[in-house]
């Protein structure tokens, strides 16, 4: 039963599943934009919207915390130094995600999640 289990396992264990994350958010945060499929798009979101509003607060715990969770250094001085000044005045809702149709190969359902401006 997946009586409170909130997260999607996209068909992978668990620290397999949260090194994908890391490495999608570092590359989210770098490029500002990526292709991926509409399951994982929607699950980074959840991933990439924590870590930046936590780097919003800006003290030395938050650091720790995200240099835990994404170990690439350039894309964390990224979100501290570019990121978080953008959206210093928003809320919520740092990122878009847009359907763009299947892939060739096997149909996935194919997705561009991109930071919004």
């Amino acid at each position: 039963m997946r009586h409170r289990m909130d997260s999607r396992t996209l068909g992978r264990y668990g620290s397999h599943r949260m090194a994908m994350l890391s490495n999608m958010a570092a590359s989210l945060f770098l490029e500002e934009s990526i292709t991926t499929t509409v399951t994982r798009a929607k699950e980074l979101r959840r991933y990439a919207e924590r870590l930046i509003t936590r780097a919003k607060g800006g003290t030395i715990h938050d650091r720790r915390i995200i240099r835990s969770k994404m170990a690439h250094k350039e894309a964390a001085i990224k979100l501290f130094e570019d990121l978080a000044k953008r959206y210093a005045n928003r809320p919520g809702g740092y990122t878009r995600i847009i359907k763009t149709g299947n892939r060739h190969g096997d149909g996935s359902p194919m997705a561009v999640i991109a930071l919004v401006e």
